[in-house]
């Protein structure tokens, strides 16, 4: 998925399991900051090469965007909605950082991967190998180098 597409895909799942979680649970933290870490591994998955820095970037947005259903707002209307979000942000924070952390490392690793990929595709275009050969990495696993 593109940049866009993911991050309406993490805000709209974590504002539906925020919805969710405060039926079935009475709005449990606890529930919604599980729920978010699978939500943060496919967001850091489904996001496309060339946008792999936006994954990191919409899972925060996405839990505060998803925290809205679930915030004790104590009746004060908007200024109490605004202050909920505040306190459930701030006591929620540890869920917040992990989510974020693991979607870091999804994407770190899929950065490295592909980097290693694009690395042995120019050493194996550089040595003029046939195309079918290309993509075999060592060239010839059956041979052992004896130093």
């Amino acid at each position: 998925m593109t940049g866009l597409g993911v991050g309406l895909f993490c805000g709209a799942s974590m504002f539906a399991l925020a919805c969710l979680d405060h039926l079935l649970f009475g709005g449990s933290a606890t529930v919604y900051g599980v729920l978010f870490l699978p939500v943060c591994v496919l967001t850091a998955l489904w996001v496309r090469p060339g946008d792999l820095v936006t994954a990191p970037v919409v899972v925060p947005i996405a839990f505060t965007f998803g925290l809205l259903p679930i915030i004790d707002d104590s009746g004060g209307g908007i200024g109490g909605h605004f202050m909920g979000l505040i306190t459930g942000l701030a006591l929620q924070a540890g869920w917040l950082y992990g989510g974020t952390l693991v979607a870091v490392l999804v994407v770190t690793v899929r950065r490295i991967r592909l980097m290693t990929r694009r690395a042995a595709r120019r050493r194996t275009q550089a040595r003029g190998l046939p195309p079918d050969r290309q993509a075999r990495w060592p060239p010839y696993p059956h041979r052992r180098r004896r130093y």
